[in-house]
């Protein structure tokens, strides 16, 4: 129980980020058919509760595989998009119908001691897809498979705006009255670009994205994407690494990857700060990396008022020149807009975060968090235990963010510091 509540409050600060932004779901038609969908179906339940917006791109390929099988009309791919033949697309509309009927009774759920009881919700789809067909690609005539003309977002954003939430099925229609069959992937990523939606979360089968070592990629920039799908290409992962550069690229603040068939994987990569699935961002001109000697003059301009005011210990150039390896900078259009320093005392397994600063313009915006984030992480993956800050001025900061007061005594006996200064000491276990 404990645990519990320590999650449910550490989780405030992302239920009011996430709070009336919009989070468009693409979902594979297999996440529908799994086992744990009903779960995907409370989470979301959830989700509207707490004020996101959400719009849900359903897919269909395994039932409408299954339904043209019964009709024994066979069906072929190119390039991973159905080859849609006029003989097979009544069976493809009524598999997108049952998915949807499926979904949005699901969505309707409310009995008694259930996660959905008391949710009432409001689904709404309807002809928000202009679509043209794909034509002929080397050769293969699509048929009655198109892509994109245009998203009526006004629409969308409407019902959104009441509360609504709103299922999309992979169909588009044309001003001619023939109806195609789109990608989901293709057409949730339209959807969000159309939205300006804050997040577009795929939740799709054998996705997990792994590094050339073998280990899971919690985050990643467009062109860290872009790379890797290059060098994986052809399995499900790259086609979707490729997708979300794009979209991040066209405007979409983040894109995550999630295992569908993981029970709470929404909740946990929305609510937690380590996440369960794949994050990519664009980030070429915002950026949080390690300092480099270029660095030197945006570190020593931007420590240097707050030095002056007491908050921080004076640093010479030439002893923050021989530290340098222990700073991490936030860099955005070149510019040094927050810096930190983290001092390893590995006989205690404790670390020391130090010289932390964000400039003045950007102190509302998030960048002490995303700094303290990071240097958390990089602490945890050296196996530093505890975190220990020593401070003058900011320490009702700190003790927002899960530090606690401690004393002189359980400092590192190899911390040399100027008790003059009278600063107090807080730590916080990772």
């Amino acid at each position: 129980m404990k645990d519990w509540i320590n999650w449910f409050r550490h989780a405030s600060p992302y239920i009011n980020q996430h709070r009336n932004k919009c989070t468009v779901f693409g979902v594979a038609g297999e996440a529908v058919e799994h086992p744990n969908f009903i779960n995907v179906i409370h989470d979301l339940a959830l989700l509207a509760s707490l004020g996101i917006r959400i719009v849900l791109v359903l897919g269909a390929r395994p039932q409408i595989e299954k339904r043209l099988k019964d009709e024994n009309i066979h069906s072929s791919f190119d390039q991973n998009l159905r080859v849609t033949t006029k003989q097979a697309l009544p069976g493809i509309l009524e598999a997108y119908g049952r998915v949807r009927s499926q979904v949005e009774a699901l969505l309707s759920l409310g009995v008694v001691n259930s996660p959905m009881h008391g949710s009432a919700i409001k689904v709404v789809s309807g002809n928000f897809v202009s679509a043209k067909p794909m034509g002929v690609i080397n050769g293969t005539d699509f048929g009655w498979t198109g892509k994109v003309r245009r998203i009526d977002s006004a629409s969308m954003v409407s019902h959104l705006e009441q509360g609504n939430v709103v299922v999309q099925t992979a169909l588009g229609y044309a001003v001619t009255g023939e109806i195609f069959n789109l990608s989901y992937e293709d057409l949730s990523s339209e959807v969000a670009i159309s939205l300006d939606a804050d997040k577009l979360i795929l939740l799709g089968q054998d996705c997990s994205v792994l590094n050339e070592s073998g280990a899971p990629c919690r985050q990643m920039t467009t062109s860290a994407a872009n790379d890797l799908s290059s060098l994986i290409s052809g399995d499900t992962s790259s086609r979707l690494l490729k997708l979300a550069s794009k979209t991040c690229i066209a405007g979409v603040k983040r894109v995550h990857i999630l295992d569908y068939s993981e029970d709470g994987a929404i909740l946990e990569e929305l609510f937690t700060r380590d996440g369960v699935g794949t994050m990519i961002s664009e980030e070429s001109y915002d950026e949080v990396r390690p300092a480099q000697l270029a660095d030197l003059n945006g570190i020593l301009e931007l420590i240097q008022p707050l030095e002056e005011q007491g908050v921080l210990v004076r640093r010479s150039r030439e002893l923050l020149e021989t530290e340098l390896d222990a700073f991490t900078v936030n860099v955005r259009d070149n510019a040094i807009i927050a810096c930190a320093a983290l001092y390893l005392y590995p006989e205690q397994g404790s670390a020391e975060l130090s010289c932390f600063a964000v400039a003045p313009n950007y102190r509302r915006e998030g960048r002490g968090d995303h700094m303290l984030d990071d240097i958390c992480f990089q602490a945890k993956d050296l196996g530093v235990r505890y975190l220990f800050v020593l401070t003058t001025q900011t320490d009702h900061w700190f003790l927002e963010r899960g530090f606690e007061l401690s004393s002189h005594d359980a400092l590192p006996e190899a911390k040399h510091y100027d008790r003059a200064r009278n600063a107090k000491v807080l730590r916080k276990t990772l």
